[in-house]
């Protein structure tokens, strides 16, 4: 589903600082990055983002079985038992109703769907057609024929059909590193690794991870993970060397200038980090940094923390850098937003065919000191959520390129196999009213990223974070 200007991101944008569970694109000597713990399929469109409820909690489960009774003659498969629960979740969703009875035999197949009322009504003959076209392929077709495929198949082109790049089928391998991703967390030893001419070195060790705890450092040389050599080896290789021990330990051999270490772990969950931060000193005025990887559900959390720790130590001013920062749940912008914004401000709107609801700020706290937000071709969705409430509604100033252009809302739900299924709910719009898609968030000043950084990767070669330096010394 990548289009051209997806592909256009990633070749001008800069070093992408996406969830460690991605492959990133990485200027000159490294390739590609990725944990020692798995490897992610590159998905270059942006992730999408989870509806929210005003003032409720999130719902996780946007649509699930509450009661499913199937009374049976000769009894289901696996994959039937798939099509009527997909029945179900559909017509739940759209009519809050339930399918509560279902034969199966020569006769013409019975199905009842029950409403909230009480009352009752057969199923409509569309849904007939399609559990009879099932059973016919499956029972009839010339060749054996995958059932679990086939109803993959099924559910692949009802998405198809909405021609609408972000409703779409995922299966049980890309659904659990989807869900990886967005909840910043996953199983592994908590490296980030990158290849190198080297060979593939260690680029970041996670706070309290089993490869924190044994003392692996950044800069350590993969040799050997469980006795095999891989000096030759990818980081996808390496990847799935870890991930996949089916003892869930690993032995690791790593050169740190010309020792070799051995390290023996065990794989726990490891929480992603997707913020980082530092001061930058500048014509005697402190100016707090904080980088946003991806909105994952415990981004708000290391957010509010890294702030905190700013603020105390005396910060003017404020850069949010959400470059190449793909997006990610709508309850994590929306929290991080809140810190900055009091209560009578508008965050977001959510149009819902045609219903346009305000989103405000919930938290009593807000801030005052010039913030600039660094955007580029590579932000999107919830970035452009952020960018977009800072300067409608506090008065933030945009520094970099244009942003990407989703101004969609998606919601998802887990089906029974462990595949996910994922479809646009809403439209987006800023608190102004504006809709993004396709067009992006302008800058209020536009830079276009030095072909020196590429070069020379550092924070004195980024001209885009040093322009938002100069904006905030002024």
């Amino acid at each position: 589903m990548e289009d051209k200007k997806e592909k256009e991101v990633v070749k001008k944008t800069r070093t992408a600082r996406r969830s460690v569970e991605k492959v990133e694109e990485t200027p000159k000597k490294i390739v590609k990055k990725t944990t020692v713990d798995k490897e992610i399929k590159k998905e270059e469109k942006p992730v999408e983002i989870k509806k929210e409820v005003k003032k409720e909690p999130e719902v996780k489960e946007e649509i699930k079985i509450k009661e499913v009774i199937v009374e049976k003659n000769n009894g289901f498969n696996y994959a039937e038992v798939i099509v009527i629960m997909i029945i179900t979740l559909i017509l739940g969703g759209v009519c809050g109703s339930f399918l509560t009875y279902i034969t199966k035999g020569n006769k013409q197949i019975v199905r009842t769907i029950v409403n909230n009322n009480g009352s009752s009504q057969k199923l409509p003959s569309e849904f007939n057609e399609f559990l009879q076209t099932y059973e016919n392929i499956v029972n009839n077709y010339y060749e054996d024929v995958d059932s679990k495929k086939l109803i993959e198949a099924g559910i692949s082109g009802m998405l198809e059909y909405l021609g609408d790049d972000y409703s779409v089928y995922m299966d049980q391998e890309i659904s659990q590193e989807f869900t990886e991703q967005v909840e910043g967390k996953y199983k592994g030893i908590g490296v980030e690794i990158v290849l190198t001419d080297a060979g593939v070195v260690v680029n970041r060790v996670f706070a309290d991870s089993p490869a924190a705890k044994a003392g692996i450092e950044p800069g350590d040389l993969f040799v050997s993970v469980d006795g095999e050599d891989v000096k030759e080896k990818t980081p996808s290789d390496i990847s799935e060397m870890i991930r996949g021990s089916k003892t869930g330990n690993v032995i690791v051999v790593v050169k740190r200038k010309e020792e070799e270490k051995t390290f023996e772990l065990k794989l726990k969950e490891v929480n992603i980090e997707s913020v980082t931060s530092e001061i930058i000193e500048k014509d005697k005025k402190k100016i707090g940094y904080i980088g946003l990887s991806i909105f994952a559900s415990n981004t708000y959390d290391q957010f509010k923390k890294k702030l905190e720790d700013l603020e105390s130590k005396g910060i003017d001013s404020l850069i949010i850098d959400v470059r190449s920062n793909t997006g990610g749940y709508l309850t994590s912008v929306t929290s991080i937003s809140s810190l900055f914004l009091d209560k009578s401000k508008i965050i977001y709107q959510l149009d819902t065919k045609g219903i346009v609801e305000q989103v405000y700020s919930s938290t009593k706290e807000k801030r005052d000191y010039k913030i600039v937000v660094l955007i580029n071709e590579g932000s999107a969705s919830a970035s452009e959520i952020l960018a977009a409430a800072l300067q409608e509604s506090y008065g933030a100033t945009l520094v970099g390129k244009n942003t990407f252009g989703k101004g969609t809302v998606q919601t998802a739900y887990q089906l029974e196999s462990g595949a996910t299924v994922k479809y646009t709910i809403q439209k987006w719009l800023t608190p102004k009213g504006n809709w993004i898609n396709k067009v992006g968030v302008k800058p209020d000043v536009e830079v276009e990223l030095s072909e020196e950084y590429f070069k020379n990767p550092s924070k004195e070669t980024d001209n885009q974070l040093q322009k938002a330096i100069e904006e905030l010394s002024k």
